[in-house]
């Protein structure tokens, strides 16, 4: 007797065929991107094995008269180990930042697929190379430096990749709440990095990264296997990225949720224009392909040059936190590697709260810049507060790093996804979606300057006093809210005029 179809199987075939390809491309690109994360955390974990306190091991075998370092690995075995520290993260995050800005003009022109998959791969190799120097005994300060910079430049195929896909699946109507949920996969990949490299990092360091670069490349090989660039790929259709509204005698759109004047009424697996059934499997004959945008085209984009100011001061207090909490916390509340790594994924945790939570607002609003605004002026007292009192108790930790993930990150993982994406298919590119990557890389490349500049402030900074390092941070968080002020009293006449028009 034959069984029934697999309940799963019955649920995919009941789903409308665009559903069925815009959740495959979420899923795919989230888990693309997380195994891009998984392969950035492992220096944060590996710093403090890197540079122990060797005395607390006991006496050196050796015999060797340097009893503090015996068990330090050179050339991070000296007293300027933190600035060393810092040149690592910055070879890695200046490289990031230069090579952001020329990936999105290179994604725009190349098929996307090959763009992703072929980062992943290099990417892959770059990590592993830096693990395999626990293996080979190299002991050069420039070897891993030039693999820092290496995987810097391949890491900036991942992020204008990946959202470019997004956008071209989903629509505005509920994008905030959906790249919310989906930008996660950054907080995610960091948990998931942190607890993969604090199985070796006490007994074989390297093996701390050569894992997440396998993990990485494999991603790759799944992506160039199974990722659609395109909904007219296979028969689907785009997403309305603008719906035209009525406008009243003043000229001013009836939108209701959105003081800019552009919605979309399409949910968040919602299917435009004629019904799944009546399509062919086929992929559709392309139109003619538009242009790509310029480098300044898309800087005259109205909001893109506030919006990437602001990221390179909210991404410069996330990027300290990513590279710096771990070490911060062995110091500090003197846990081990291993538990001090386990304790930084709460902060990761709370950054995936932050996202939805920012996205969700946001939506209901139409407030983009106006729900980062408030968050990042809660962020700032709660930063000052957990330097002061989250040591307290493991409990006040554990509260204190996730409230402070959730409003560092939410920040953040808002304007890197839906704010991105609005903009990259913003009304005044009249249709023209080529945009997405250019704008994308333009305000994640400009955020990576801020990701760059923090960890190297923070080596140079954290020798004086942790508490300094935290000044800078909530400095930059105050500079990041301060930026945003045109575009939030923009957002707020928006409301204003809406509610005056309400009442009329």
């Amino acid at each position: 007797m034959r069984a029934a179809l697999a309940p799963g199987i019955r649920l995919l075939r009941a789903l409308p065929r665009d559903s069925r390809y815009r959740g495959l491309t979420l899923v795919l690109t989230f888990l693309c991107y997380t195994s891009y994360h998984l392969s950035r955390k492992p220096i944060s974990i590996v710093k403090s094995q890197l540079h122990p306190n060797c005395s607390a091991l006991g006496p050196n075998p050796h015999n060797d008269s340097n009893s503090s370092t015996w068990c330090s690995w050179a050339p991070f075995d000296g007293d300027n180990y933190n600035e060393l520290f810092g040149a690592l993260d910055n070879a890695f995050l200046v490289a990031y930042a230069i090579g952001m800005f020329i990936s999105g003009i290179f994604g725009e022109r190349l098929p996307l697929r090959y763009y992703l998959s072929g980062g992943m791969v290099l990417s892959g190799l770059f990590t592993m190379l830096f693990g395999l120097g626990y293996f080979w005994d190299i002991h050069v300060l420039w070897y891993f430096i030039i693999m820092q910079i290496c995987n810097g430049l391949v890491q900036t195929t991942g992020w204008p990749a990946v959202v470019a896909c997004v956008g071209n699946w989903f629509g505005k109507g509920k994008r905030g709440l959906i790249m919310g949920i989906w930008n996660s996969h950054t907080s995610v990949g960091n948990i998931l990095g942190s607890l993969i490299a604090g199985v070796w990092v006490s007994s074989a360091w390297g093996l701390s990264f050569i894992v997440p670069g396998i993990i990485i490349a494999a991603m790759g090989v799944i992506c160039f296997l199974f990722l659609v660039e395109y909904p007219e790929d296979v028969g689907c259709s785009p997403p309305l990225h603008h719906v035209a509204s009525d406008e009243d005698a003043g000229g001013a759109p009836t939108t209701e949720k959105d003081p800019e004047g552009i919605a979309s009424h399409e949910g968040p697996l919602s299917v435009s224009g004629q019904s799944s059934t009546a399509r062919s499997d086929s992929p559709k004959e392309p139109a003619e392909e538009p242009e790509a945008i310029s480098f300044l085209g898309a800087l005259r984009i109205p909001g893109v040059v506030e919006f990437s100011l602001c990221l390179l001061f909210a991404k410069l207090v996330s990027y300290t936190f990513l590279y710096w909490l771990p070490l911060y916390i062995v110091n500090v509340a003197h846990f081990s590697a291993k538990e001090a790594g386990d304790l930084s994924t709460l902060f990761d945790a709370g950054g995936i709260l932050g996202g939805i939570f920012a996205g969700l607002i946001s939506d209901y609003t139409g407030g983009r810049a106006t729900t980062c605004c408030v968050m990042l002026v809660v962020a700032a007292p709660m930063l000052f507060l957990y330097n002061h009192v989250g040591q307290n108790g493991i409990g006040t930790s554990i509260a204190m790093l996730i409230v402070c993930g959730a409003l560092v990150n939410g920040p953040y993982a808002l304007i890197t996804t839906a704010v991105s994406a609005d903009l990259g298919t913003h009304e005044s590119l009249k249709g023209n979606a080529k945009a997405l990557s250019t704008v994308t890389a333009i305000i994640d490349g400009t955020g990576s300057i801020g990701a760059a500049l923090g960890p190297l402030l923070a080596g140079l900074i954290s020798p004086t006093g942790w508490n300094n390092v935290f000044y800078m941070l909530i400095a930059a968080d105050v500079l990041a809210c301060l930026l945003l002020t045109r575009v939030v009293v923009k957002e707020v006449r928006g409301w204003c005029g809406y509610m005056a028009r309400k009442r009329g």
